[in-house]
This record gives C-alpha cells, structure tokens and sequence, in this order.
C-alpha cells in the first residue's frame, strides 16, 4: 500500500514540477531585434515615405507599436550599440567614438584592434545565457577587432558577420581583405569565407536557418544589419523597382527594398514555425541618416555624426502579442539603453537585480500599466559637446558657440533657439549637464582634431529638414 500511496505522489509532484516547468517556457519570449545601420529617419513607409518600398517593416508597425520618440545613445555606429547592448551609457566606460582604425588621435589610450567594448562589461546575451537562452549576431559587430572582444567571448553562442564596421555587399577580393580583415566575413569564431549571394540576403538565410534549429528552446537575435551604410551596393533587380530615381537615392532605396525583404524572411519564419505569438520584436536604427549618402531625416533637422534630433532620433517599432497593442503609437522620449532591461525581463528574468543600468524595461510604459515617462532626462556626449534632454526641453551644449535650447514638442524642426529668452533655463540645464558629466570615465580613444570640426560643419549645413525626392 505504502509502495502504490508513493507512486501516486511521485506522479502528482512530477505532473505539476512538468506544469510548472512548461509555464516558465511559456514566459521566456523569444526576442529579436532588427537593427538597421545609418538608415534615414523618413525613409521607411510607416515613416511617411512616398518613394521607397518597406511593404514588411510597415506591415510590423501596423501590428505593433510605433515609437515618435525613440532615441540612440550616440550618433554614430560603434558607441550607440556599445549603449544597446550593455543598457549602460557608453561614455560611462570610455567609449565616445568609433573605433576606426587610422582615424583616430595618437593621444588616446587605445588604438588599433585594442580598441573595443571594455572586458568587464556585461553584454544582453551575457544575461539571457543562464536564463536559458541561445543568442546569435548576424552582420556588423564593430566593438573590438581583437579576439578578446569577439562576439562568442561577449555571451554570444553563434556569429554570422563581421567585426568591422563598413564592408562590400558582395565577396571581398584579395587586397580588400588583407587592407581590412576587420571586415571578412566570419562564421563562429576565425572561419572566414565571403558570401556566395548579396549579403543582406545572405543575413537573411542565416537569421531563418538559426530559427529553424532553435525553435525548441528560448533565442535571442540581434540581427545587426550593415545596411544601410555605405558603400551604396545593391542588386540591380532591386535598382529595377525604382524607376523615378536616380544615383544615390536610388541606390540607398534599393539597399533598403533589400533590407525589408531580409526582415520579412525572418518574420514570416517566426510565423512558419508558430513562433510569432512569444516572440517580441524590435525594429530600430542605430543612429540618423548621414549625410553623404542621400539618406532624409525629414522632418529632423541635422544628421549622423551630431546631436541635432536627425543625428540621434530614429525609427523604432515594437511588437509583442497579446501584449503590446498593435497599430498603437507612443509619445514618450524612450532610449536605445532600455532595450536591455526590456529584453531581460520579458525573458523571465529580473533586470531591477542588475546593477548600474540607465535603461528601463519598456513594458509597463508601453501596455499603460507606468504613466510616467520612463526617463525624467537622457543624455548625450562627444568631445565637447553635450546634450541633456529634460521633458520637452533639450540643451545643447557646442565648444565654438553659446549654448542653444529648444522646446522638442512645439519645434521639432529646431528652428527657434530660446536660450537668450530662457536664460535661466539654460543655467538649469547646463548644471545637470555637468553633474552627469562628472561621474564619466574619459575617453578610450578620439578621434583627429580634423574630423570633430567636420563634424561642427555639418551640424550649420544640416539645420533645415528637406524632404526626400
């Protein structure tokens, strides 16, 4: 009888040990962000773009949540993802600029391959891993040439890219590669091969190939595309949808065209495999459009490489189901640091137990559970210029010129500078400024005196929005 009494226990405790366990699964939502490179504020569909074609990333924000004020943590590439994937501000270790070899002052510290995410520091897979998560890059890594710095030494268990930050879409030759081995293409660690097809395509294949071989246990995708950054490549089959225009504007379109068919694959992968309904999903960009390459930040003024709201606002959409509203839209300044805390949460963890974040988890903002915004201020910093934005109110602080301030809601376009009318506005600001600065770590590497006054330049070239043609 005791034997027979037993058995039954064994059988209730492992039943609901077996119930417990596939209710925790059931939490821990799969996650995969799609992150675009120097994409153009407007040039999307959902954005208002009459010209270019992104039939899925529209499709995504019709069934998720569009953000109106979503903010990188730095205006160029390499800082901006050291911000994503750490949910801590990147000046807070050193990193101000990216790390391109050949670019970059004598005086700093680090140079050369040393130049990468400091090794102490926590990326998202790192968090996700005991959570019982599989996580995979694809594309552009550009935080540490250096082994040290790879991918899978940084929580990462699969890697489908580069360590660089800019190469070809297509096969690298000989002399291209061995001027810059930063930029071949890599498979897991030191296997190097180019791609057989465009590689925004080849990302593509690699992202549904990694679905389809995890679709069992939790994953995380960080899909961190190179385009659309230059060089301008495209297919010509691509080049062939857009017939009404011309030279850069073409070519940048047909990139993009390109880069929303790869996020369809991936979607209608998750969708395949019954897998959309615990996936949550980010599109965003890792900073505003640049200026070289015809990109429209409309109707931002500025442009990549400076603090002007078309340097560090970008596009964003998040969908989660049955969670998230879809077509629903949220006005609140949000950052690219809040991506962490969000993802760790939503994977059944605790991010509150995670010391030193600047980020928040998004989703009880997002589902109106939190009214408040979820940052009282955000901040940005390069050299000598600086940026604290408080509420509607963002100071910007240049080291050739007084400081200006702008009231985002009523001007968007910051076209009527109010700090002579709000003098002590700006003395307000400014002393936050400062106080945030003071607990920063200088800079692991600079860049040439030359190419922070270029960037000045472009802040007066780039001050009235234009619209796309």
């Amino acid at each position: 009888m005791k034997n027979y009494k037993s058995i039954i226990l064994f059988g209730i405790v492992t039943n609901l040990l077996l119930l417990f366990s596939t209710s925790l699964s059931a939490q821990k939502k799969n996650i995969v962000m799609l992150f675009a490179d120097d994409a153009g504020y407007h040039d999307f569909g959902f954005q208002g773009s009459k010209t270019f074609k992104t039939p899925n990333i529209d499709q995504l924000a019709s069934e998720g949540m569009v953000f109106n004020e979503a903010y990188t943590t730095a205006a160029v590439c390499g800082p901006s993802r050291a911000g994503l994937l750490t949910g801590i501000y990147q000046q807070r270790y050193g990193i101000e600029e990216n790390n391109v070899p050949g670019y970059m002052s004598e005086s700093s510290k680090l140079l050369g391959d040393e130049m990468g995410l400091p090794l102490h520091l926590k990326t998202v897979a790192d968090y996700l891993h005991p959570l019982g998560y599989q996580s995979i890059i694809l594309g552009k890594w550009h935080l540490g040439d250096a082994d040290k710095y790879h991918p899978l030494s940084r929580g990462f268990d699969e890697f489908y890219g580069f360590r660089g930050g800019a190469r070809s879409f297509f096969a690298m030759n000989q002399k291209e590669a061995f001027e810059r081995p930063e930029n071949r293409l890599e498979k897991g660690f030191g296997n190097f091969e180019e791609p057989e097809k465009y590689l925004t395509d080849e990302i593509a294949d690699e992202a549904c190939d990694f679905i389809d071989r995890n679709q069992k246990k939790p994953f995380f995708m960080y899909v961190s595309f190179n385009a659309v950054h230059s060089p301008l490549e495209s297919k010509k089959s691509d080049l062939d949808q857009f017939e009404g225009l011309i030279g850069k504007r073409k070519q940048l379109a047909a990139m993009t065209l390109a880069m929303d068919r790869a996020c369809g694959m991936i979607l209608d992968k998750l969708k395949e495999l019954g897998l959309e309904e615990n996936t949550l999903i980010v599109f965003a960009n890792d900073n505003g459009g640049p200026d070289g390459t015809s990109t429209c930040n409309y109707p931002l003024s500025g442009c990549k490489s400076n603090f002007l709201e078309g340097g560090i606002r970008v596009p964003c959409i998040m969908k989660l189901p049955n969670v998230i509203k879809p077509g629903s839209e949220y006005t609140k300044a949000v950052s690219m640091l809040d991506m962490l805390p969000t993802f760790v949460n939503a994977a059944a963890g605790n991010a509150s137990e995670i010391k030193g974040l600047d980020g928040v988890d998004l989703l009880p903002y997002v589902t109106g559970k939190n009214m408040a915004a979820p940052h009282e201020m955000l901040f940005w910093k390069k050299e000598n210029r600086g940026v604290v934005r408080q509420g509607d109110w963002k100071l910007l602080r240049f080291p050739d010129r007084p400081a200006e301030l702008y009231n985002i809601a009523k001007d968007i376009t910051e076209s009527n500078n109010l700090a002579y009318k709000h003098p002590e506005k700006v003395r307000e600001m400014y002393k936050l400024l400062w106080e945030w600065e003071g607990g920063l770590e200088r800079p692991l590497w600079q860049l040439k005196r030359i190419y922070e006054v270029n960037a000045m330049k472009r802040i007066d070239e780039k001050r009235t929005p234009v619209l796309d043609k």
